[in-house]
């Protein structure tokens, strides 16, 4: 197998690019909605136990916002990759346009 030492990368397919960070977003996205539902969850079932001050946790218990802490499994990584092909496309530009004024290769920048 032989490894190209000498990949000239002088510009990023815009969208391609953007794709490939919106999903990498979508996956940090899913971590912290499962991260912040279940936390949510468990703080909600320990005051419903009266294992936890209601009115330390600002939460009646298991109630509507349990359900929405819930929905953070969706919400949160759809956001994030909204997000995420958002500034997918905007480095791909920068990359672009600073590839191309100051004619640098990858290789140039960290020699």
């Amino acid at each position: 197998m032989k490894i190209h030492k000498n990949i000239d990368l002088k510009k990023l397919n815009i969208i391609s690019f953007a794709t490939f960070q919106s999903v990498l977003f979508a996956l940090i996205g899913l971590v912290l909605g499962i991260i912040y539902s279940i936390g949510g969850f468990l703080v909600d079932c320990l005051v419903s136990l009266n294992l936890l001050e209601a009115e330390n946790m600002n939460t009646p218990g298991l109630s509507y916002g349990t359900i929405l802490a819930l929905g953070a499994i969706i919400g949160m990584p759809i956001i994030a990759a909204i997000i995420g092909f958002a500034l997918g496309i905007l480095e791909a530009l920068l990359y672009n346009i600073f590839v191309k004024c100051f004619h640098l290769s990858p290789q140039d920048l960290f020699k």
